[in-house]
C-alpha cells in the first residue's frame, strides 16, 4: 500500500513549536509511540502463557516488563480515557462506552495527552481505534486508518504510523496505535481471512492454556484458540511498527509503551474488577534504560504522567491521580507502590453496575455500590460461544465460581490473595479479617474523597473541583 494513500485520512495541521525540554538530560526530540491492544488479558509468551508472541516478547526483553500492571477500569472507552488523562473514570466523566447510543464522553475541561502534546508543538496522530470523545478533547493532527468495524490489517496500521512519523517535519511526535486485536469480531476474531504480511498462527483447542476463571468446555477451548490466534496477529503488527520505527531513524529518541485497555473478552474478565479483568501486560522501553522485570504495583492512571515526564511537557491544571513510571524503568520494583485502585460505572448504557476497588499485594477489596442488581454481561461476551455454552446449564461454573455467585454479588467482597488468588472465598464477614477490612475500606474511602467520586455521599458536583485537587 502506498504510504501517501494511507495519509489521505489526515485532518488538520498543527503549528510547529518546540517541545518543552525534559528537566534532566534535555533532548530536542523525545517521541512517544503508544500501542494499545484491545481486550487482551495477561496473555503473552513473556508473561508465561504458551502462545507465540515473539516480537512483543523481544520488546519486553529490551525494556521494562511490569508484572503487576493494572487497568483502572475493565471497559474499553473508560480505560482509554484513563490512559489519556491520568484520571479515574469517575473523575474524567467517561463513565461508559463512547460509541453509538452509549454516548459517554469526557467532562468539559478535561485535558488529554494529544491536546497537551500538540499544544507543546508535537506532531500527534491516532492510527486505528479511537473509542473516546468528545472529538474536541482529542485534537489529533491526523487520524489515520479511521476506526471502522473490525479493522485487523496490522500492516496498514504500521505503514500509516511510519508515514506520519516520516512526514512530521522533524518535530517530536506522539503516535497512538489503537489495535482491534484481540477484540471479538463478527466471525472468529477476524481470523476468517488472510491478512497482508501476517503468517497465520493456529492453535489446537485441545492444547490451549485455560485461564482459571473459565470452565473446561469444548466451546470455551475453541473460543480461546481463536482469541490466541488474534493475539499472534497483533504480535506480528507490533513487530511491523517497531521495524518501521527503526527504519525512520527515530527509535533512539522514542519511548515505546505497550499495554491493553482491559481484560480478555470472556466471562469473569472483561468489565470485572477481579484479577482477570484488570491485571494486564505493560511494557515500557525507553532509550538508555536497562532491561528489567519490575514488580511494582502500577496503574493505567500512571501512563499520562509518564508520557509528560518523558517529554517534559507541563502537566494540566487538574492534578493527576497517578505518578510517572520513568523512575521505575530499569529497576526491579518499588516497595512504596503497594496498592492500585479501580473504578467502574457502566459498560454499555443499560449495564449500570458501579464498583470501586483497592488491591494490595495480599488482598483485594471490592465495593459493589448497586449490589441488589444482577451483574450485567457485556454484549459481546453474552453473545460469545463461551458464555452461550456456560449459561446453557446453570450448574456449570466459571472456573470454580458458581454462576449464581457471579451474577448476584454482595455489597462488599474481600479476598485473601495469598490463600485465594482466584478470588473465590469472600472473607468480608470473617472476624479474623476485620482489621484488613477496616484498613482497605479506609484506603478506598480516602481515594474516593480525594478524587471527588460523584457516587460518594456529598460529592454531587465533581466538576466543581477540577483544578482544585
Amino acid at each position: 500500500m502506498d504510504r501517501r494513500t494511507v495519509l489521505k485520512g489526515a485532518v488538520g495541521v498543527a503549528a510547529a513549536a518546540s517541545a518543552v525540554p525534559l528537566r534532566a538530560a534535555p533532548s530536542p526530540k523525545r517521541n512517544v509511540l503508544l500501542l494499545i491492544s484491545d481486550d487482551q488479558g495477561l496473555d503473552l509468551g513473556c508473561y508465561g502463557v504458551p502462545i507465540r508472541t515473539p516480537r512483543i516478547d523481544r520488546l519486553a526483553g529490551e525494556g521494562t516488563r511490569f508484572t503487576q500492571g493494572f487497568a483502572a477500569v475493565s471497559s474499553c472507552s473508560p480505560s482509554r480515557a484513563v490512559i489519556n488523562t491520568g484520571l479515574f473514570t469517575h473523575q474524567n466523566g467517561m463513565y461508559g462506552l463512547q460509541h453509538d447510543v452509549h454516548h459517554q464522553s469526557l467532562l468539559d475541561g478535561i485535558e488529554t495527552l494529544p491536546a497537551m502534546l500538540r499544544r507543546a508543538g508535537y506532531a500527534t496522530a491516532l492510527v486505528g481505534k479511537k473509542h473516546v470523545g468528545p472529538d474536541a478533547a482529542f485534537p489529533y493532527e491526523a487520524e489515520l486508518v479511521p476506526e471502522r468495524s473490525g479493522i485487523r490489517d496490522v500492516r496498514e496500521l504500521a505503514i500509516a504510523a511510519a508515514s506520519f512519523i516520516r512526514s512530521s517535519d522533524d518535530r517530536p511526535f506522539l503516535v497512538t496505535i489503537g489495535y482491534s486485536d484481540p477484540h471479538r469480531a463478527a466471525t472468529d476474531y477476524g481470523n476468517d481471512r488472510a491478512w497482508p504480511g501476517v503468517p497465520p498462527v493456529r492453535y489446537d483447542p485441545r492444547k490451549v492454556a485455560l485461564p482459571s476463571h473459565l470452565p473446561d468446555l469444548p466451546a470455551v477451548r475453541a473460543d480461546l484458540a481463536e482469541y490466541y490466534e488474534s493475539l499472534s496477529r497483533l504480535d506480528a503488527g507490533v513487530g511491523m511498527i517497531l521495524d518501521e520505527l527503526a527504519a525512520t531513524g527515530r527509535a533512539k529518541d522514542t519511548l515505546v509503551i505497550f499495554l491493553s485497555d482491559n481484560g480478555r473478552p470472556f466471562p469473569g474478565a472483561k468489565t470485572n474488577l477481579y484479577d482477570p479483568g484488570l491485571h494486564l501486560p505493560l511494557i515500557i522501553c525507553a532509550p538508555g534504560a536497562a532491561a528489567a522485570v519490575n514488580d511494582a504495583m502500577v496503574s493505567w492512571v500512571d501512563i499520562a504522567p509518564t508520557v509528560l515526564d518523558w517529554t517534559g511537557v507541563a502537566p494540566p491544571a487538574t492534578k493527576f491521580s497517578g505518578t510517572s513510571l520513568m523512575p521505575l524503568l530499569g529497576r526491579r520494583g518499588d516497595p512504596a507502590r503497594d496498592a492500585v485502585f479501580a473504578s467502574h460505572d457502566f459498560h454499555e448504557i443499560n449495564q449500570y453496575y458501579p464498583m470501586r476497588s483497592v488491591r494490595t499485594r495480599t488482598h483485594s477489596y471490592i465495593l459493589n455500590l448497586a449490589h441488589p442488581l444482577d451483574y450485567p454481561i457485556a454484549g459481546d461476551v453474552a453473545g460469545s460461544p463461551s458464555w452461550q455454552a456456560i449459561s446453557a446449564d446453570p450448574a456449570i461454573r466459571l472456573g470454580k465460581r458458581t454462576q449464581a455467585a457471579y451474577l448476584r454479588r454482595p455489597a462488599e467482597e474481600l479476598y485473601d490473595l495469598t490463600r485465594d488468588p482466584d478470588e473465590l472465598v469472600n472473607v468480608a464477614a470473617d472476624p479474623s479479617y476485620a482489621g484488613v477490612l477496616r484498613t482497605l475500606r479506609a484506603r478506598l474511602q480516602a481515594m474516593r474523597a480525594a478524587t471527588h467520586d460523584p457516587w460518594l455521599a456529598g460529592q454531587t458536583d465533581p466538576y466543581s473541583h477540577v483544578g482544585g485537587n
